[in-house]
C-alpha cells in the first residue's frame, strides 16, 4: 500500500560532475576486475565507489521537475501524429502535486518540447516558472545527432485544494481530466484552455507559468474516505469508476458534455482499500479492481453491485493492475511484497491463470503498465528506485549467451540470476511512484518520483517497435 510521499520538500537539484569515458585521471588505479551490473538491495557501494550511467543505453533520456513532487501524472494525447518517431519530440502531461499545505497544491499542465535523442540532459530552468531546474551538462555541447538545443519546459497551474493522489486524462477527450484528492473528493476538470495555450505558444513564451489559475471543476463527488483508484473507460466516452480506502467503488456516467451522474449505490465486495481500477479494453461494462485484501475482482455493471468473480492474487496488498490493450485476456498485477504476476483471464475457472510470476523487485511495486505497441512488453516501477522493462517472450539461450560473451570480452558481466525476460533496468530516480508509456511515441516512457520526472527511450527496445512514424 506504499503510496504517499511523506514530508514533501521543494527539491533543490545539486550539480554533480560524473567523469566521462576516458576522462579519468591518469593517477587513478587501474580496474582489477571487469565492470559489473549493480543491483539495488543486493549489492552495496563502498565509500570510494559510485554508479555510472551508460548513455548509449538510451535513445533519449531527459529529466525535469516542477517544484513540488507529484505522486501521479498522465500523458495527454495530442494532435501531433498518431505514431511518430522523428526527433525532436513534444509531449503534454498533466500531474498533481504533493505540497506541504493543502492550499499550495495544483494541477500541473506541462508541455516539454524539443526532446532530442541520444543523450541525457536536465531541462533548464525558465525564469518565473516556479520550478527549480538546472542543467547538469555544463561541459557538453547542446548539439546532438537527433536535434539541437535543450528540451523546453512550459507550465500552467490550476489551483487544487489538497494533495492529488491520482490524475487521469480521458482517452477520447484528453482535455477532460479527473483528480482523486486526499480531501475525499473526486473532481472532473476541463483543462482545454491551458492545453490550447501551451499548444499554440512559442517555446520562448513564459506568460502564465508562475501564475496559479483558479477555476471550478465541471463535476465533483465526495467519497466517505480518500482514495487512489480511478479509471476512464476506453470504450465509452465519459464513463468513469473511482474506488476509495473504505473499499467502495462508484460508477460515473456522463449526463452531458459537462455533467456526470454518480450512482450513490457503490460496488461492494472487497474487505479493504481499493488500490487500483482498470476497465476492460474490449467489454464496455467490465472492469477490474485491486485491493489491500490481496484480491483482484472482476465486475460487470450489468450484473448488479457484486463482483462477477474474485480471486487471491498475491500474498500481500495488490497495489496496481494493468489490463493489456493488445491482448485483452492478459492482466498484470503488482504487490506490496515486490512481486508482480501475469494472468490469463481465460484460465480463471481452471485455477491456473498465472502464466508468469516475478520476484526480481524486493520492495513494493508502485506502478505497472503494458506497452501500447508490443503485447508481450510491460514496464514496472518499485519502491527500490528501479524502473524495469520486461518482454515475456524472451527465454534463456545459454549457447547464444556464450557466443556473445566470447565476441565481446569487455562486455559488463550480468548476474547469473537475472530473469531472461528482464529487458531493461532504469535507475537514478528516488522513490518512484508512477510510469506511463507514450501511446503516440513508440518506446517512450515517462516516470515520476519524489525528485521529479524522467523521459526515457531505451535503446534496446527500438527494434521491437514500428519503424516508421507519422
Amino acid at each position: 500500500m506504499v503510496r504517499s510521499i511523506k514530508k514533501p520538500k521543494n527539491p533543490k537539484r545539486k550539480k554533480t560532475k560524473v567523469p566521462k569515458n576516458g576522462d579519468a585521471s591518469s593517477s587513478a588505479p587501474p580496474l582489477l576486475q571487469p565492470a559489473r551490473v549493480w543491483q539495488p538491495g543486493v549489492d552495496s557501494l563502498a565509500e570510494d565507489e559510485e554508479l555510472q550511467c551508460d548513455p548509449s543505453a538510451y535513445n533519449s533520456y531527459h529529466a525535469f521537475h516542477v517544484g513540488w513532487p507529484c505522486l501521479s501524472f498522465d500523458i495527454v494525447r495530442d494532435s501531433l501524429g498518431l505514431v511518430r518517431s522523428e526527433f525532436p519530440h513534444t509531449v503534454f502531461v498533466v500531474s498533481g502535486t504533493q505540497a506541504d499545505k493543502p492550499s499550495s497544491n495544483s494541477i500541473e499542465i506541462i508541455k516539454v518540447s524539443n526532446i532530442s535523442g541520444k543523450r541525457r540532459e536536465l531541462v533548464p530552468k525558465r525564469e518565473g516558472d516556479g520550478s527549480d531546474m538546472d542543467s547538469d551538462s555544463d561541459e557538453d555541447s547542446d548539439e546532438d545527432e537527433h536535434g539541437s538545443g535543450a528540451p523546453i519546459l512550459q507550465l500552467r497551474k490550476v489551483a487544487h485544494l489538497g494533495c492529488i493522489n491520482r490524475i487521469r486524462s480521458m482517452p477520447q477527450k484528453p482535455h477532460i481530466c479527473a483528480t482523486w484528492g486526499d480531501t475525499s473528493y473526486v473532481q472532473v476538470w476541463d483543462l482545454s484552455a491551458h492545453l490550447n495555450f501551451l499548444a499554440d505558444s512559442e517555446p520562448d513564451s513564459s506568460r502564465g507559468e508562475s501564475f496559479v489559475f483558479n477555476q471550478a471543476p465541471l463535476s465533483m463527488f465526495r467519497h466517505k474516505d480518500e482514495g487512489y483508484a480511478i479509471d476512464w473507460s476506453p470504450l465509452v466516452p465519459g464513463r468513469l469508476v473511482s474506488g476509495d480506502c473504505q473499499s467502495s467503488i462508484y460508477l460515473w456516467e456522463p449526463a452531458s458534455e459537462t455533467k456526470w451522474n454518480v450512482d450513490t449505490s457503490p460496488f461492494v465486495g472487497h474487505a479493504a482499500s481499493v488500490e487500483d481500477l482498470q476497465w476492460s479494453p474490449t467489454e464496455a461494462s467490465v472492469f477490474a479492481s485491486a485491493s489491500v485484501d490481496k484480491t483482484i475482482a472482476i465486475w460487470d455493471t450489468r450484473l448488479g453491485k457484486s463482483a462477477a468473480t474474485s480471486f487471491k492474487a498475491h500474498d500481500a496488498d495488490v497495489n496496481v493492475i494493468s489490463w493489456n490493450r493488445l491482448a485483452s485476456c492478459m492482466l498484470a498485477s503488482g504487490s506490496d511484497d515486490g512481486s508482480f504476476s501475469i494472468r490469463d483471464l481465460r484460465m480463471l475457472k481452471d485455477g491456473n491463470a498465472v502464466v508468469a510470476h516475478f520476484t526480481y523487485h524486493k520492495h513494493p511495486i508502485t506502478s505497472i503498465q503494458w506497452s501500447p505497441h508490443e503485447q508481450s512488453t510491460l514496464a514496472v516501477t518499485s519502491a527500490d528506485h528501479q524502473l524495469t522493462i520486461w518482454d515475456l517472450t524472451l527465454e534463456k539461450d545459454t549457447e547464444e549467451e556464450a557466443e556473445f560473451k566470447a565476441q565481446t570480452e569487455d562486455q559488463v558481466n550480468a548476474p547469473e540470476d537475472l530473469p531472461p525476460q528482464l529487458l531493461f533496468v532504469h535507475q537514478g530516480q528516488k522513490d518512484l511512484k508512477e510510469l506511463h508509456w507514450h501511446a503516440q511515441i513508440p518506446g517512450m516512457i515517462i516516470s515520476t518520483a519524489s525528485d521529479g520526472f524522467n523521459i526515457l527511450m531505451p535503446h534496446n527496445i527500438e527494434n521491437n517497435l514500428p519503424a516508421n512514424g507519422a
